[in-house]
């Protein structure tokens, strides 16, 4: 009879969390269930887990051991809505598994990655000393939504602590075409923005006596696209802006329009703040008309990871993936935001998961392969220790 590698026998774990977890029709912020599942197994490992609802959105926080290095594992639970049905193959929220590809609302964003952290948690504790770490698990409902009362309340949560992670691993879906072939090390700023021009509605056939408000917006709308932002570099990508929308209200063919709207996202280099960032922007705009009001909203700061000297986790994750598949990752920095901008800067915040060529689309899905790969990562990840 053939030998059944124990290896392969704790991948099924993985599949097997990925299907329960994929089951949950959990659509932000709603958890339904699935901290549930997890905070069991968690504590048959011996991690003390501590459930709290902040304004309707689901958090756990677990933690295992007493040790003075404070390292976590973090993701969520919540799924970007199914969208048309009729796109789907199979239904969203019933795990299928077809020709070695699991589909399902979830599969790559992020349900593979928390059943790959949780199989190779269990894998790996027996083998951990507790005296030397405390190994937290943080996992929210909110980061597809608003991230208000999610990775940014739990941070909190630890600051009234003081504790200090010396490092964030998040399961996103980092990879290109297989797990561990790339590495998130940080991600660009957003900010977005809402302009409010003001004109002087009027006849089209007297336009001496009124002012319209679309011409002072396409003057905006060209000082902002035509700044000269910073392009970047090769470990960062450059400053950038897009024009999302543009309301003036109900059309009339004879009508010069007295207010127009202008939405607006800039996503942006480390080389900003926020607060430099509104300043320039402000700027740009006061400078074409004061007749605007701006309204900024969803905030998100930039970060980027840089190696360490001593307990580095970066190298780690990187001698694991070698270790693992034989190829070193391609560190990116690409992509929209992350829950890793809740860290503090000395925080090493590493996003590392399955292929994302799916996420958010009609028919889902993560090749087995890449789950049983990326267990075996975050094994080899956390045995080093």
């Amino acid at each position: 009879m053939e030998k059944v590698s124990a290896s392969f026998c704790h991948s099924l774990s993985s599949l097997n969390y990925a299907r329960e977890l994929i089951a949950c029709k959990s659509v932000t912020p709603d958890d339904n269930g699935c901290q549930s599942l997890i905070a069991r197994h968690l504590s048959q490992a011996g991690f003390l887990c501590q459930r709290y609802v902040v304004n309707g959105v689901s958090n756990l926080i677990a933690r295992w051991g007493t040790g003075s290095e404070h390292f976590a594992f973090c993701g969520h639970t919540d799924v970007v809505a199914p969208g048309p049905l009729e796109q789907w193959h199979t239904e969203p929220f019933t795990p299928v598994c077809r020709d070695n590809i699991l589909f399902g609302r979830g599969a790559a964003d992020m349900k593979s990655g928390i059943a790959a952290m949780l199989a190779a948690t269990e894998r790996a504790i027996p083998e951990m000393n507790p005296d030397a770490y405390s190994f937290w698990w943080l996992v929210t409902s909110d980061e597809e939504g608003e991230a208000l009362c999610g990775t940014q309340w739990m941070k909190a949560q630890l600051d009234k602590q003081n504790i200090q992670l010396s490092a964030c691993l998040i399961g996103e879906p980092s990879a290109s075409k297989a797990s561990g072939d790339t590495i998130k090390v940080g991600r660009r700023g957003a900010l977005s923005g809402t302009i409010d021009v003001a004109g002087k509605q009027g006849h089209v056939a007297y336009p001496h006596s009124c002012h319209n408000a679309i011409h002072t917006a396409s003057d905006i709308i060209q000082a902002l696209t035509g700044y000269t932002w910073s392009t970047g570099s090769a470990d960062f990508p450059g400053t950038t802006v897009q024009i999302t929308h543009l309301d003036t209200g109900t059309f009339v063919d004879n009508l010069v329009p007295g207010t127009a709207r202008i939405e607006f996202n800039v996503r942006y280099d480390a080389t900003f703040t926020n607060d430099s960032l509104i300043q320039l922007l402000t700027k740009l705009i006061k400078g074409v008309s004061n007749n605007t009001d701006i309204h900024w909203s969803r905030p998100c700061s930039p970060y980027l990871t840089e190696p360490k000297n001593n307990g580095c986790w970066l190298g780690r994750c990187e001698r694991a993936i070698v270790n693992t598949t034989g190829k070193y990752p391609l560190l990116s920095t690409a992509g929209g935001t992350s829950d890793g901008r809740f860290f503090d800067a000395s925080t090493q915040v590493i996003e590392l998961g399955v292929p994302n060529h799916t996420i958010h689309q009609a028919n889902e899905s993560v090749h087995v392969s890449d789950i049983i790969t990326l267990e075996d990562i975050y094994t080899d990840l956390l045995l080093a220790l």
